[in-house]
C-alpha cells in the first residue's frame, strides 16, 4: 500500500511542469527594459485573479515600444495553473 501511494505521488509530482513560449516578435530593437504580469488561477474552475495583458506588462516595465513578447505557463498539478506575460522593449 506505501509502496502504491508513493508511486502515485511521484507521478503527481511529474504533472507539474513549467513552459516559456514566444507568442510574438516586432521589427524592434531588442531594448534592456522588461515588464511582467501574471495572473494565477485554481482548480480550473477559479479563475483567474489578475491581469496578465502585454498591455499591462509594458505599463509594468515602462515599455513603449515591444519587442518581443512571451507567455510563460506553470501548472502544479492542475491545482495552481499560473500564465505570467514577459514583454521586452524600449
Amino acid at each position: 500500500m506505501k509502496k502504491i501511494l508513493f508511486i502515485s505521488l511521484v507521478a503527481l509530482f511529474l504533472t507539474s511542469f513549467a513552459v516559456t513560449l514566444p507568442v510574438n516578435a516586432t521589427s524592434n530593437e531588442v531594448g534592456n527594459k522588461v515588464g511582467m504580469s501574471k495572473a494565477t488561477g485554481y482548480l480550473n474552475v477559479l479563475w483567474f485573479d489578475a491581469d496578465a495583458s502585454i498591455q499591462k506588462a509594458a505599463k509594468q516595465g515602462g515599455i513603449t515600444k515591444i519587442s518581443t513578447v512571451d507567455l510563460k505557463q506553470t501548472n502544479m498539478l492542475g491545482i495552481i495553473q499560473t500564465y505570467e506575460c514577459i514583454v521586452t522593449g524600449n
